[in-house]
């Protein structure tokens, strides 16, 4: 309980340098993201809309810093992440809450597909090594040193381009109405399946690499030597013995990237145009819209620390001599 509490503590200190680096940020940039947005406007707007707009932001001159510190913090707490330049005036939360299902559901299910496969064919591959799928690893290693945004480029070309089988970009049909109904849906699983497999095939090969390396070391070890000499079949001795203890790093990489799943993958979405949250940050740094970039750093950093703390928890229920050091 003692260790829980301790790292709780720990992860809430991070929480909170998070958000405070991340109000501090925008604010030393140089740039008046204000005038920017009146630029825009080809001056339009009156004096009195203008400090209305400095208020709205959070960028009031008048008041000090640390009253726009704590101003910030009452936003955050009511979930309010301010207003975006880009959409003005759609509020960043309302933008995070559009692209985050889209994100979410891609980059989810590859991400656990690619996970599962990975640690699935790592397994055996480590455990019976000298097989023919063992003599697969250059292969693998091959395609992990393929950048995502190139495999996507790729895809594109064949299957989208020299034979059209995918769309090359965009989340679902024109003129459709998002909405759970099978004609939005199937749009839907059909514009995202070219992103998908392109994912999964740069994903799942580091996958295979680390889960295999450590099935190698593990099965060396005297444990798994012991359960062999017991009798215990095989299969018993390769995944409660081998592959529970080989597993480890994996299920800490496993929490990074499920926290990254929230980020998205930037290239990737910009690649295919999916209007997903990588490519509202993107669409938020071509424009400087602060507000938005503000939002979607915050959103990712608390998404990973709430990932690692659930892989301090998987720890403490996969490794025993975890409990006993805690």
């Amino acid at each position: 309980m003692r260790y829980l509490l301790q790292r709780l503590g720990f992860y809430l200190f991070s929480a909170w340098a998070a958000i405070t680096i991340n109000f501090f940020i925008p604010r030393m940039m140089p740039g008046d993201p204000v005038q920017a947005l009146i630029t825009r406007y080809q001056g339009q707007l009156s004096t009195q809309a203008i400090d209305s707009l400095r208020t709205l932001f959070g960028l009031d001159q008048e008041a000090s810093l640390w009253s726009q510190y704590l101003d910030y913090w009452g936003n955050l707490f009511s979930g309010d992440l301010g207003t975006s330049f880009t959409y003005f005036p759609t509020g960043v939360s309302d933008i995070i809450s559009q692209s985050m299902p889209w994100t979410l559901t891609l980059m989810g299910i590859t991400t656990v597909l690619s996970f599962l496969l990975g640690t699935g064919i790592g397994v055996y591959a480590g455990w019976r090594r000298g097989s023919w799928l063992d003599s697969m690893l250059p292969v693998t290693t091959f395609i992990s040193a393929i950048p995502y945004f190139w495999l996507g480029l790729i895809a594109i070309a064949l299957f989208a381009v020299q034979w059209p089988i995918f769309p090359a970009s965009g989340a679902y049909d024109n003129g459709l109405l998002p909405g759970w109904d099978w004609e939005f849906i199937s749009s839907a699983i059909y514009h995202g399946t070219l992103p998908g497999v392109t994912i999964v095939i740069s994903a799942i090969a580091g996958w295979i690499l680390g889960m295999r390396n450590m099935m190698v070391s593990v099965s060396a070890e005297d444990y798994v030597l012991v359960a062999h000499a017991k009798g215990l079949p095989e299969r018993r001795v390769m995944f409660s013995y081998a592959a529970r203890n080989a597993i480890l790093p994996n299920i800490s990489n496993f929490a990074l990237s499920l926290g990254f799943i929230v980020g998205g993958t930037l290239l990737v979405e910009m690649v295919f145009s999916y209007p997903g949250i990588g490519y509202v940050l993107f669409q938020g740094v071509s424009a400087k819209d602060y507000p938005l970039m503000q939002g979607v750093f915050l959103f990712v950093t608390l998404a990973v620390l709430a990932a690692n703390l659930v892989a301090d928890l998987v720890y403490l229920l996969l490794d025993p001599r975890t409990r006993r050091e805690a």
